[in-house]
């Protein structure tokens, strides 16, 4: 594996993203992303012949074997207004979002 996320480079990902892991966090999760790119390293290591289709894999699917998508239904929630109270900003039935500054983090 040649590439890894080094502590520091963690640390401005999880800045710009405006996430605050504590140091036990942040070193687990960093080592659970290395571990990801060296999968992705591994996977990309095989040697897949250029005229190989890309659908090509050892799984038989053909249509008679799909199962049908599910109708989609609407089911309306019987009260709302239940779940728009949860929220701190609500207009006109939708739920306010603020905007997120990406410069300033407390």
């Amino acid at each position: 594996m040649t590439e890894e996320i080094t502590p520091d480079l963690f640390e401005k990902l999880g800045n710009l993203a405006m996430l605050d892991f504590d140091e036990k966090e942040a070193e687990y999760l960093r080592m659970e992303l290395n571990h990801q790119i060296k999968a992705i390293c591994i996977l990309e290591s095989i040697v897949v012949e250029k005229d190989m289709p890309q659908d090509v894999h050892g799984v038989t699917f053909c249509q008679e074997y799909r199962l049908p998508l599910r109708a989609d239904v609407w089911i309306p929630f019987d009260n709302p207004d239940e779940i728009l109270a949860q929220a701190p900003r609500v207009e006109d039935g939708y739920i306010v979002v603020p905007d997120i500054s990406h410069t300033d983090r407390d």
